[in-house]
């Protein structure tokens, strides 16, 4: 398993990309150190939002910064995320920190609730709309195992097919020079994780 100043953000196609993620039953001093580093590399990244299963990590959890800077803005944590009440329609730009430079135009709920629990254990509820809906929709798809390139239509997503075929030779390097371990590695290390916190 990975420590957590071991973490770092996985980019497409990487499979943790694509497992749904085990809700969280316990939380320990070592998750709300591996939220801390998750805050750290968002920022570093100029993300706004980031999934669990976006550090390798299969468990229902994100983070959210709708500002994207440390010192600035509300930083939240949602465990075990739930939508409802989706709402009218909005279609604006997305990108991704596992997708690089990717970008493309998604069309979304334009307000939904959700609800969920912090770090801490207390109970979140809140309707959002804007941004805030946007993100939240964004990272839960994450926790399903879906990005965003997944809901563009596919005119769009044509537009990206070759910068995603680069993704994809990156990543058959890294495997075969071992960087990135094999599907059974893979499997052991989110067992293991599941097994901790799920």
């Amino acid at each position: 398993m990975t420590s957590p100043e071991a973490l770092q953000v996985i980019t497409y196609p990487h499979p943790t990309l694509r497992r749904v993620s085990k809700p969280v039953r316990r939380v320990n001093a070592e998750l709300k150190e591996i939220v801390r580093k998750m805050f750290e590399l968002m920022y570093e990244h100029q993300g706004i939002g980031l999934a669990a299963n976006q550090v390798d990590l299969p468990l229902r959890l994100f983070i959210m910064n709708l500002k994207g800077k440390r010192g600035e803005g509300e930083e939240l944590v949602f465990l075990n995320p739930v939508l409802s009440r989706h709402k009218g329609s909005d279609q604006a730009e997305e990108g991704c920190l596992s997708i690089p430079g990717v970008y493309g135009d998604v069309i979304r709920p334009k307000q939904v609730r959700v609800e969920a629990f912090g770090i801490d254990g207390s109970p979140i509820s809140l309707e959002l709309t804007g941004l805030a809906a946007r993100c939240v929709q964004h990272e839960t798809d994450h926790l399903d195992g879906v990005l965003f390139t997944d809901r563009m239509g596919e005119s769009a997503r044509s537009d990206i097919d070759d910068e995603l075929y680069e993704f994809e030779v990156e990543y058959q390097n890294k495997r075969a020079t071992g960087e990135i371990g094999s599907d059974e590695v893979l499997a052991a290390q989110w067992q293991a994780w599941e097994d901790k916190y799920a």
